[in-house]
């Protein structure tokens, strides 16, 4: 299977099917003559020409109510913005419009209708280039939100979207881009609403998507060298929320740990935090633990932008605190709080992780 960058199979899925299907199109600001900002469009207007690949003025509301008309009209629009922090001008056309038409319709108007483009820290963009987006869009009845981590689920999902129905909103990490990803090629659907595990594991399952994806699996492999072994979920999609994967993967293993890169106060994580505790709380043998960004607008310093957003060591030390918070059994070494303790505790791990030294509960 060939490497390509992740903005790539972005490419990749959009050529696909506008080959395939003379509705679709994609507009937005630079994307037809500057070929797109991240390079996603490039080669696009050359190929499909001015008519299928459309330059916008710069006027986020304006562009985004077109597409919801053409989509109501029957074409596929994939709008893209600059970055999707460009898109809170449009909320009144996305949230009121696209959302809610099919519904205060009464099923009349479908709106077959893409939304992507860049979100998210890590690349020095500054503060109202890098916020993380997700929880506004995931809060809307109506929206499906896809948010890929690897260059395969990215082209086979904004394939699934442009076929979809319904207006998705489809976020891609800025931080991938440049990433190479092994991608298949030809036909490749990821379908939206299913989650994937992409590492599987015992000991503890983390919850992640996205560019932490990246990071929660870099994780994982430094947890196994200590003998932890994590299983990493990649939820792929946040609207619907496959909770059954969820749900699956957290009776395996009993703990859980929720990494997002999005600012910690109403994030999505905590969302899925109150979801894992309301379906399967009777399989948690710890409360779950969650790995966010800093409450802080995202700093342009580089430094200062590191220190503002979760990386490896923020996912080890909420797996270690998810093992051995205190209360834990010690290590099983010379019969010390072993098996028998553990049935009468109704503990499932045997106390293998707990340290010599309790750590505190926070």
């Amino acid at each position: 299977m060939p490497e390509i960058l992740f903005r790539e199979a972005l490419r990749q899925a959009l050529i696909e099917e506008m080959e395939r299907d003379p509705s679709v199109f994609v507009m937005g600001e630079e994307v037809a003559q500057y070929e797109g900002t991240f390079r996603v469009t490039e080669g696009l207007l050359k190929k499909f020409g001015p008519q299928r690949v459309v330059d916008t003025p710069i006027s986020e509301e304006a562009f985004t109510g077109m597409a919801v008309g053409a989509a109501m009209m029957g074409l596929r629009p994939v709008v893209e913005f600059m970055t999707m922090n460009f898109a809170l001008p449009a909320f009144d056309q996305i949230i009121n419009h696209a959302a809610k038409m099919y519904y205060m319709s009464g099923g009349q108007f479908s709106v077959p209708l893409v939304l992507r483009g860049p979100q998210g820290p890590g690349v020095q963009l500054s503060a109202q280039h890098s916020q993380s987006m997700e929880t506004f869009f995931a809060h809307v009845p109506g929206l499906k939100v896809v948010a890929p981590g690897t260059g395969a689920d990215a082209k086979g999902l904004l394939k699934s979207a442009i076929r979809e129905p319904n207006p998705v909103v489809f976020l891609e990490q800025a931080a991938l881009y440049n990433v190479k990803f092994e991608v298949p090629g030809g036909e490749h659907l990821v379908p939206i609403g299913l989650a994937e595990v992409k590492r599987p594991g015992r000991d503890v399952t983390i919850l992640t998507y996205s560019h932490m994806l990246t990071i929660s699996l870099r994780a994982a492999e430094q947890l196994a060298r200590e003998g932890v072994e994590a299983e990493v979920v990649d939820l792929r999609t946040l609207a619907p929320l496959d909770m059954q994967t969820v749900a699956e993967s957290v009776a395996r293993t009993h703990r859980a740990v929720v990494a997002t890169e999005d600012v910690r106060t109403c994030s999505f994580a905590a969302e899925v935090m109150a979801r894992i505790y309301e379906e399967v709380f009777d399989e948690l043998d710890a409360p779950v633990e969650r790995v966010t960004g800093e409450d802080v607008p995202i700093p342009y310093s580089r430094p200062l932008e590191q220190l503002a957003v979760p990386n490896e060591q923020s996912v080890i030390t909420a797996v270690q605190r998810t093992l051995w918070r205190e209360g834990a059994a010690p290590l099983g070494i010379g019969g010390m709080h072993g098996r028998a303790d553990d049935a009468e505790n109704g503990r499932r791990d045997g106390g293998r992780y707990a340290p010599p030294v309790a750590q505190e509960r926070r």
